[in-house]
């Protein structure tokens, strides 16, 4: 038996062991402090600063984001239904659903297990909040559905 949206296991696999073992250098290379541990890759521009986050994108509900570790595992539940149930059918809409799911599965499991997300990722030049692989993912995955969506014949139309 063939597995079932191929590209979205490979994506989703690949997406979270990238977004789980570079937070464990992180953690393990860097130490948590005020101000954070940060380390120049371009001077001025980009940096590893050693950060952690109890909310959501750009610090939202941090103060009250225990439901997000469910949110997260309720997102990737269906994110995995969709992978095992549903033909997708073609490479971008695979490759975006896995991402999505690598990056909501590699967020939630850090929240369930130390109730924060490692983020470490740091663009000085633009002043962007600090991220992490998993909210990359997130976005390239959203990325990729999008262009499956323009890429996609309107119904009524002619390919030709």
């Amino acid at each position: 038996m063939a597995l079932r949206n191929r590209f979205f296991w490979i994506a989703a696999v690949i997406g979270l062991a990238l977004d789980q073992a570079t937070k464990f250098w992180v953690a393990q290379t860097f130490e948590l402090t005020t101000p954070p541990d940060s380390i120049p890759i371009w001077p001025g521009v980009f940096y590893f600063t050693y950060v952690t986050n109890t909310g959501a994108a750009f610090s939202l509900f941090s103060d009250n984001g225990e439901w997000l570790k469910w949110l997260s595992m309720a997102v990737s539940l269906g994110l995995v239904a969709l992978g095992l149930w549903v033909h997708l059918p073609n490479r971008w809409e695979q490759v975006g659903y896995g991402l999505i799911l690598s990056g909501a599965l590699g967020n939630g499991i850090d929240r369930v297990l130390a109730g924060e997300v490692i983020d470490f990722l740091d663009f000085r030049l633009i002043r962007f909040p600090i991220f992490n692989l998993a909210d990359v993912c997130i976005n390239i995955g959203i990325i990729c559905l999008l262009i499956a969506a323009l890429k996609s014949p309107q119904k009524g139309s002619r390919e030709g």
